[in-house]
């Protein structure tokens, strides 16, 4: 290949020093180790909320989600949902940035980015795609797989732990070969491959740090094979988030809410489902109730939750006895969403409507489809919120929250509306927030590893000024300072700045952005994978 790039980003999801230094020490992940020996690195602060479809975009477009309008997995309209996807995404991305400027980028498996948009370059979208995307150029994904022997972007599921780790090896080797083809077709200024399997290897096999070694061992033999073949100018890492294990406890918002009189509920109802441990792992195995098992046990089942015998109630049956999981593995979803309370959108005040947005959404008359909270109770409402959950303490008398504040405090811009009324950001992300109704406020965490404020940033080459300092380096700063990296002026809508590795050489207005049409996801094979790694309730 003779492509020479000048300027590689690196996504490394969830990527923090305090996975990759034990990493490190034992001489595992020696081309990473060269980038963070040879230049500059230092901890990347995330925004609020730090997970992956809105962190990511943020990282790309350079401005904070009220802004470019994506604050979770699940873009909301009234109370319906669907996951994110590239339409949802309503600012410039910096490799559009470069197409105004006449650079060319190839982009492989960043998040959110499905459908992609026309540019000087190519797109092979990720997370959040499905998993034959439409790609840029048209027909590129099938070009793709013709040339290095396949390509997926998710790996099969529900698979033994043995093929599942060969499965992660398989991504990490499909994104360096397809980008390594792409760049030598293309030959761009500008490249970005993100590796998302060191972010789902957390949540599928918390703790086993033997998997951890052999995803992120997979994806540095890519990134030495893409700095030999590409040799680029300047390499930047950088991470979405951290990740790290949670000791603290689960703290379920909703039964908060409900004890304080915020939060109605029905039963058998189509409010958000609120026990999620069988649906779940129902979702995960794909399968459906047939119209012929419907019927009669799921209107007894509904019946039941309206006098009292509901999902969680079985659950917690199920638990005490072992019997959970195995239960979880039989019944189809539709019954346990038949038995399961729910939050009623409608007639309830103010709900979490999705764990990963960080906060709770006031149903405000006037906004909201069904709205009860009028407009001249919504300041009122809002400061009782935060009071009241700024004031929540764990069963040990430590504080749940670090920040209960107004989304101003977090949000600008013209999709601020769609966010959260009131964020609340865990305590040193060390308490595990749930939107799931579950009878009682705390309990152990679901997930014993999750995400942390802090990821990485590293930077390397010729032009980086490896004196200088990356103070308060954050998310938002990673879009300017890869343009600066190539020539190019930020763009002044920008929250992010340039950090000081490369020179500024300023910013510019840009057209505003065209959003078009919003295409709907709506691919249950999606919203299962989602469900997969727990981010759905």
């Amino acid at each position: 290949m003779d492509c020479q790039l000048q300027t590689l980003l690196v996504g490394i999801d969830a990527g923090c020093r305090s996975v990759l230094d034990p990493l490190f020490e034992d001489d595992a992940l020696p081309h990473l180790q060269s980038i963070f020996a040879e230049g500059l690195s230092g901890p990347l602060e995330s925004q609020i909320p730090p997970w992956t479809p809105s962190a990511w975009p943020s990282l790309y477009t350079g401005v904070n989600p009220g802004k470019h309008g994506v604050f979770g997995f699940l873009d909301f309209d009234g109370y319906d949902w669907d996951v994110v996807n590239a339409s949802r995404v309503r600012e410039h991305t910096l490799w559009e940035l470069l197409d105004h400027h006449d650079r060319s980028s190839v982009v492989v498996n960043a998040p959110v980015t499905h459908p992609p948009r026309a540019i000087d370059g190519a797109v092979l979208p990720g997370y959040t795609a499905p998993e034959n995307p439409r790609c840029h150029p048209e027909g590129l994904l099938e070009d793709v797989r013709n040339e290095i022997g396949g390509y997926r972007v998710y790996a099969p599921r529900n698979l033994p732990k043995d093929k599942s780790v060969e499965w992660y090896r398989r991504l990490a080797r499909m994104r360096g070969d397809a980008f390594r083809y792409l760049t030598d077709r293309f030959d761009p200024e500008f490249g970005f491959v993100q590796f998302q399997s060191t972010d789902s290897v957390f949540h599928e096999y918390p703790g086993e740090e033997d998997i951890v070694r052999a995803v992120y061992e997979a994806v540095d033999d890519q990134i030495g094979k893409i700095l030999d073949d590409c040799d680029p100018d300047t390499v930047i890492v950088a991470s979405d988030h951290g990740i790290g294990e949670y000791t603290g406890y689960e703290f379920r918002v909703n039964d908060f809410l409900r004890d304080e009189g915020y939060v109605k509920t029905v039963r058998g109802g189509e409010g958000m489902p609120s026990w999620s441990t069988i649906a779940g792992n129902q979702l995960q195995q794909g399968e459906e109730s047939s119209p012929r098992k419907q019927g009669t046990v799921e209107r007894g089942l509904a019946l039941a939750a309206k006098v009292g015998i509901t999902s969680q109630r079985i659950e917690t049956v199920l638990s005490r006895a072992g019997l959970d999981e195995f239960v979880a593995k039989r019944v189809p979803e539709d019954f346990i969403r038949a038995a399961t309370e729910q939050v009623d959108f409608s007639n309830s005040a103010a709900f979490m409507r999705d764990r990963i947005e960080c906060g709770v959404r006031i149903n405000l008359e006037g906004r909201d489809p069904d709205g009860v909270v009028p407009p001249e109770k919504y300041d009122e409402v809002r400061s009782e919120l935060v009071e009241k959950l700024g004031g929540v303490r764990t069963p040990d008398g430590t504080p749940v929250f670090e920040t209960v504040a107004p989304r101003e405090a977090f949000f600008t811009g013209p999709y601020s509306d769609k966010a959260v009324d009131v964020v609340c950001v865990p305590a040193d992300f060390d308490q595990f927030l749930s939107a799931q109704l579950r009878d009682q406020q705390f309990g152990p965490p679901r997930e014993p590893w999750n995400h942390k404020l802090n990821g990485i940033f590293a930077a390397s080459g010729a032009t980086i000024d490896t004196e200088a300092s990356l103070a308060d380096a954050h998310l938002f700063d990673v879009a300017p300072t890869i343009l600066a990296s190539l020539g190019v002026p930020a763009s002044d809508r920008m929250d992010g700045r340039v950090l000081p590795v490369v020179e500024s050489v300023g910013e510019q207005s840009y057209p505003a952005y065209d959003a078009g049409e919003t295409v709907e996801t709506d691919d249950e094979r999606v919203e299962a994978r989602l469900a997969d790694l727990g981010y759905l309730e």
